[in-house]
């Protein structure tokens, strides 16, 4: 089986945000994706057409990100400047507003059917990715390093320089947000499949 290069080159933008997303170097996030795209022209055998061209490739630069983080070609950390301050004060603010004084949540999760059901259907994962994609960007990156590369928190804390404490807080605030906006835009009234919106 060959492979299109127009349609790699089409796929190039949404593995080089990923990329970029993780590596936070633009020069490492392009080699990381032509080191990908390579790899698939090279091999295209290895393609047997049982899953999408981009899930494909999106599992080869998974492997391709942990590689570099793990030999140290750079070291990457949380930016912790004093810019950065509003925007981490601005994200306590919004996830503060998901719970009452008491500790409650303002609105408790809804019901969300058969979620291994919705798995399956495509647009399921366009709406999660819009939803990661709205996520901080500082808290986006450790939920995906953490759910997507499968990295354990002790590597997540060495590379980003952070304590465990603070990693488990984040990630904490990254699947609530994620809910919120899953059962917004897809498990909630409005999104769930099926209905009108």
């Amino acid at each position: 089986m060959s492979l299109d290069p127009a349609e790699l080159q089409a796929i190039r933008p949404y593995l080089l945000r990923f990329a970029r997303l993780q590596l936070r170097d633009q020069a490492l996030a392009e080699d990381a994706v032509s080191e990908t795209l390579l790899a698939a022209l090279e091999h295209p055998e290895r393609f047997a057409g049982q899953s999408t061209l981009r899930t494909y490739l999106v599992g080869i630069l998974k492997h391709k990100i942990i590689d570099t983080l793990r030999s140290g070609k750079r070291e990457v950390r949380l930016a912790l400047a004093t810019d950065a301050e509003g925007q981490r004060q601005s994200d306590d603010d919004a996830f503060d507003a998901l719970f009452t004084r008491n500790g409650h949540y303002q609105d408790p999760p809804s019901d969300w059917g058969n979620p291994e059901r919705a798995f399956e259907r495509r647009e399921f994962f366009e709406i999660l990715q819009l939803c990661v994609d709205r996520l901080p960007e500082r808290t986006g990156r450790i939920f995906m390093m953490r759910e997507w590369l499968e990295l354990d928190t002790e590597e997540i804390c060495q590379h980003l320089q952070i304590s465990a404490t603070n990693a488990w807080a984040m990630l904490y605030r990254a699947r609530m947000r994620l809910r919120e906006c899953l059962e917004l835009h897809w498990f909630g009234q409005r999104g769930r499949p099926g209905k009108a919106g």
